[in-house]
């Protein structure tokens, strides 16, 4: 198994910025293809960005391309996502998950195995 732990969010007002991570303990970080997704309330989870095994691919929903860039480290076996000019649209739950196959269904949430317990955004405008 894989333990994720989110931290960083917080109450910022539009145009600001976040840093949020993500960290695993359990089996080895590297194996995984590691994503954010978001769920805003009333609202489905939905998907935000991934990165592949070493960093090297990542891929972003449309609405963050530019002010949302996604990061791993796999030495100290942390994720992260640098959300910058934040909208209050951006408001929600973030959550990382961890699967072993990057495919056509990256961007679902079944596609992943494991997952953190979420970390609050709020973003006022």
């Amino acid at each position: 198994q894989v333990q994720l732990v989110e931290s960083g969010g917080g109450l910022v007002q539009a145009g600001s910025s976040l840093r949020l991570s993500c960290t695993a303990s359990g089996r080895t970080f590297r194996n995984y293809v590691m994503g954010w997704f978001r769920q805003a309330p009333g609202k489905e989870r939905e998907f935000v960005a991934v990165i592949g095994w070493n960093g090297g691919s990542t891929y972003y929903t449309d609405s963050v391309k530019g002010r949302f860039t996604i990061a791993r480290d796999n030495a100290k076996n942390t994720l992260s996502l640098q959300m910058n000019s934040l909208k209050p649209e951006d408001t929600a739950v973030y959550y990382c998950g961890a699967g072993t196959t990057w495919d056509g269904n990256i961007r679902k949430i079944s596609a992943y195995d494991y997952w953190g317990q979420g970390t609050q955004v709020t973003v006022s405008s």
